[in-house]
């Protein structure tokens, strides 16, 4: 008579790169980097350590992969789309896929493998521009200016230690015992983190398209 069949012993998918760095990614997403061993790695999967050497070299090997995951999720300029519309479309994907990713900024900025959709990025953004009617030279400072807006403003977001309801809270505390009347411009500034007035003040999206405004104006007058 046939055993009845356990749903829990279901066959696996079968053991392969992709599924070997999604697995990783989702480790380093939920404890950070620290987290990522080929042992934990591999328990994660239900195989043995040796079997994830068949799809990745080494643990550097991993970190390469899942940067190249996390650039994936960045959306490409449109063909033929309007190029201010386009890059900006690019950065604020950029700028939320390292936002769901809190660890993948740091390995961006390190001496690290470029990898292809890191590529296919950048010269997306550089022929936006270039067919755009920026000149080389200009091409080449709106591109690190966007990417340093894109990767700036998230690992400072990233790493600041306090969330938008404990600013708040600091902030009231701060105000009680701030000399206003001597500072009053900072004393103005700071109330504004306790009560913002402007749905702009301080976003990501505000500061891009002060960069793409300031960008267009040097174009039409070069």
């Amino acid at each position: 008579m046939a055993k009845p069949t356990d749903a829990s012993a279901a066959p696996r998918a079968p053991l392969s790169r992709e599924r070997v760095l999604h697995a990783a990614m989702t480790l380093v997403d939920e404890g950070g980097i620290e987290a990522l061993s080929m042992r934990k790695l591999a328990q994660e999967l239900g195989v043995e350590a040796m079997s994830l050497y068949n799809h990745v070299a080494n643990k550097d090997d991993i970190l390469d992969g899942i940067v190249d995951l996390v650039a994936r999720e960045f959306a490409l300029p449109a063909d033929g789309a309007d190029w201010k519309t386009a890059l900006r479309l690019c950065a604020i994907s950029a700028h939320e896929a390292l936002s769901r990713h809190p660890w993948a900024g740091g390995l961006w900025m390190s001496d690290r493998k470029v990898s292809p959709a890191r590529l296919r990025h950048g010269d997306a953004m550089l022929r936006t521009l270039r067919e755009a009617g920026f000149s080389k030279d200009l091409t080449y400072h709106a591109f690190h200016i966007l990417q340093s807006h894109v990767l700036g403003f998230t690992l400072q977001r990233e790493n600041f230690p306090f969330d938008k309801e404990e600013l708040k809270e600091l902030a009231a505390t701060f105000l009680r015992e701030f000399p206003g009347d001597e500072y009053p411009y900072l004393a103005e500034h700071i109330e504004q983190h306790v009560d913002p007035s402007d749905e702009h003040q301080g976003t990501f999206a505000f500061a891009l398209d002060l960069i793409l405004d300031g960008l267009e104006r040097l174009r039409d007058t070069a």
